[in-house]
């Protein structure tokens, strides 16, 4: 049985040995009848609208604030010391998994964890804000008293060369009007009040 075996993978060594170079392939510019690229395809649109329809089933509605652009806004570090949020949000729908507040303990104190990923159709959400999602705009969603404000930005979800997803990674916000706007008074409580030296 060893022989044969032998005297087989000898067979096979020889059959596929090529004796003469392969010539080059022919330069083919611009695209080819069976290439995948190829923006005209109406399966795009398919993709498109059925991963907006996933989205819409398995996501929540949120509010979306925008932020304007002011004046003092700076180029370099993309933000402006005086951020100016709209005060009427857009709701839309987007998908993201809901978490727990973690205060982990560092070198630095008790610091807030919460960071967010929130999944949204690209097309939708373009057309329903009249522009792409930017880092400063603000979340809040439906169910949940907290809000988010957006840190980066990326596209993801591509199939057959589309883009239908802006992923958008959001830090839970401390400085929101709620948090800012809460009276200070000279009198704490009673366990950890202040002492009047006077």
């Amino acid at each position: 049985m060893s022989l044969r075996c032998s005297q087989l993978v000898n067979v096979m060594a020889r059959r596929f040995k090529v004796n003469r170079q392969m010539q080059n392939l022919p330069k083919v510019e611009g695209a080819t009848p069976l290439s995948f690229y190829d923006p005209d395809n109406p399966d795009v649109n398919l993709f498109n609208l059925v991963d907006d329809e996933i989205i819409r089933i398995s996501g929540s509605p949120l509010y979306y604030f925008k932020q304007l652009v002011n004046e003092d806004y700076d180029d370099v570090y993309l933000e402006s010391p005086r951020k100016a949020i709209v005060s009427e949000p857009v709701t839309v729908h987007a998908y993201y998994e809901p978490s727990i507040v973690e205060e982990v303990l560092s070198n630095f104190g008790i610091e807030l964890t919460n960071d967010q990923s929130f999944v949204f159709n690209k097309s939708y959400i373009e057309d329903s804000l009249g522009r792409s999602p930017k880092p400063g705009d603000q979340l809040k969603p439906y169910f949940q008293n907290q809000k988010y404000e957006i840190s980066e930005v990326q596209e993801d979800g591509f199939e057959m060369y589309g883009v239908y997803h802006l992923v958008c990674t959001a830090k839970l916000l401390r400085d929101d009007d709620d948090t800012l706007n809460q009276e200070v008074s000279d009198v704490a409580d009673d366990i950890g009040g202040y002492i009047d030296i006077e």
